[in-house]
């Protein structure tokens, strides 16, 4: 295991700084890890029984009494997330816990497929070989797609795309490049979408950041590793057993309710789950939970922050609803069938798992029943569609991207609906929060937090933690944690005159 810079254990010693990081997710073990590697004494509040936020697992067991743990969705560990990979590595060195998979397909209506396997890594060679082999457009498609769209992609910098294009949304950007219909849903819907965020309400900023982090500036390729066992025993109970040993307390099914400023110091307020409240007293506070309950906290505590800072956070928002829904079936699907798939154009649904060709604990029940572990996701779901409506339109969908599964008969199932993930609305850039509050001692760190290079999902969740421990470890004169990305900028950002890249928004 992973120590300090040293590799050594490091316990905080008595009467040391004390931070209190509110959120138990990714983003705060990641400044929790960082922290008491430091000898610096942290108190993780956890409102959930488990670690991990939208990446945690939680014990469940099935109507027969067998044990399994039941997550918020799949994940995928794209080989880019440095910072996420050195977080994993502190518990498993080697990354053995990963598993790779050979490729990232795509299925839409009519037969259509698309593939990310085997193609060069580095722009723009992963481009050019993606046009030229992909079914979804001809060579003479070419001369109708706008140029000056398309350059913009290849040409991505943090503060003029986003000056450019953040008030703008992805739909009319996408409708924008002139691509091929087909050509349109299948190589740039599907990855809109993966962003939780539909594309008539996200910034085309965004979706070219994204554009750039995971494929265009992405040097390891866009096919992912997976998990091979749950989160929970794969990450959170070894990561919190190395938190504890140094030092780290975790107080799980707990609330924080205030947060006030006390001198140089915090107060806050929590309560536990039989409603006993207790303050805690630190010199620095790390903010690591979502977006409603950043809003909840600030509305609680009216001293917390100028007007400036408690405005940005009132004026974040949340996108629409995500679905998971998991199907223990009395039979298994085609073995030919890729263990993740994305989909596209196909009703609700936006990608099929099988979760025996993933995870150890479900290929044991695969094994032993004969049956298969599926699971369907939907992003961005419409909020006035009822859950009978997603599960037909779900159902429906699946019965016809694997017919095989027509005749299979559901034993057991568990549907998830939450509407936690941020929203990245046109015009939201300049005003989103970053890391440094403007208040000495209080940082923020998740997924939905802005950064100055390129990051999403899992990904920034754990950079912003590791930023936001960084400035604390600063303050006491520490060492930082390293903190690795790709290139900031596109491939031609140096050489495209940004005044010739100028599009109006829309």
């Amino acid at each position: 295991m992973r120590g300090d810079s040293n590799g050594t254990s490091t316990r905080a010693p008595k009467g040391t700084a004390h931070v209190v990081v509110i959120g138990g997710g990714l983003a705060g073990c990641a400044a929790a890890t960082v922290l008491a590697e430091r000898g610096i004494r942290v108190t993780v509040v956890e409102r959930e029984s488990f670690l991990g936020g939208r990446a945690g697992a939680w014990q469940d067991q099935l109507a027969d009494g067998t044990p399994f743990h039941m997550e918020r969705g799949f994940h995928a560990f794209f080989r880019h997330y440095y910072n996420l990979r050195a977080l994993i590595a502190r518990v498993d060195p080697t990354l053995r816990c990963l598993t790779p998979l050979d490729d990232y397909p795509l299925i839409g209506p009519d037969g259509w497929t698309e593939s990310f396997a085997k193609l060069p890594r580095r722009a723009p060679l992963n481009v050019m070989a993606l046009v030229w082999r992909t079914p979804s457009m001809k060579l003479s498609d070419l001369p109708a797609i706008a140029v000056k769209a398309v350059t913009e992609m290849v040409s991505f910098d943090p503060e003029g795309t986003y000056a450019r294009q953040d008030r703008r949304t992805a739909e009319s950007y996408l409708d924008s490049l002139n691509f091929p219909d087909r050509a349109r849903r299948m190589l740039f819907d599907v990855f809109a979408h993966s962003f939780f965020n539909p594309e008539n309400r996200y910034s085309a900023g965004e979706l070219l950041a994204m554009f750039h982090y995971y494929f265009l500036g992405n040097p390891e390729g866009l096919v992912f590793d997976t998990a091979r066992e749950p989160f929970s025993a794969v990450l959170w109970a070894p990561l919190q057993r190395y938190l504890e040993a140094r030092g780290v307390t975790f107080l799980t099914e707990t609330s924080a309710v205030r947060v006030e400023q006390d001198g140089a110091r915090f107060a806050i307020d929590i309560v536990d789950r039989l409603g006993r409240p207790e303050t805690l007293s630190s010199d620095a506070c790390v903010l690591a939970v979502t977006v409603p309950a950043l809003q909840g906290l600030l509305e609680a505590s009216p001293s917390l922050g100028d007007e400036a800072f408690r405005s940005d956070v009132r004026a974040l928002e949340v996108t629409l609803p995500f679905v998971v829904w998991r199907l223990w079936l009395d039979r298994p699907m085609r073995p030919d069938r890729a263990p993740f798939a994305g989909t596209c154009g196909i009703g609700l649904l936006d990608n099929i798992s099988i979760y025996e060709k993933l995870e150890g604990e479900s290929a044991a029940w695969a094994q032993r029943t004969g049956g298969s572990i599926v699971e369907l996701h939907a992003y961005g779901v419409d909020d006035t569609l009822d859950e009978a409506e997603i599960r037909r339109s779900l159902m429906a969908s699946f019965h016809e991207v694997y017919p095989e599964a027509r005749e299979a008969k559901v034993l057991e199932e568990r549907y998830l609906a939450r509407r936690d993930c941020p929203a990245f609305q046109p015009g939201s850039h300049a005003r989103r929060p970053g890391v440094d509050t403007g208040i000495p001692g209080l940082f923020l760190a998740g997924d939905f937090v802005k950064l100055p290079f390129p990051s999403a999902l899992m990904e920034r969740a754990v950079t912003t933690g590791f930023e936001a421990a960084n400035a604390i470890a600063r303050t006491l004169g520490r060492h930082e944690e390293p903190i690795r990305t790709i290139p900031r900028r596109g491939l031609l950002a140096p050489f495209v005159p940004a005044k010739w890249l100028s599009t109006p928004s829309t």
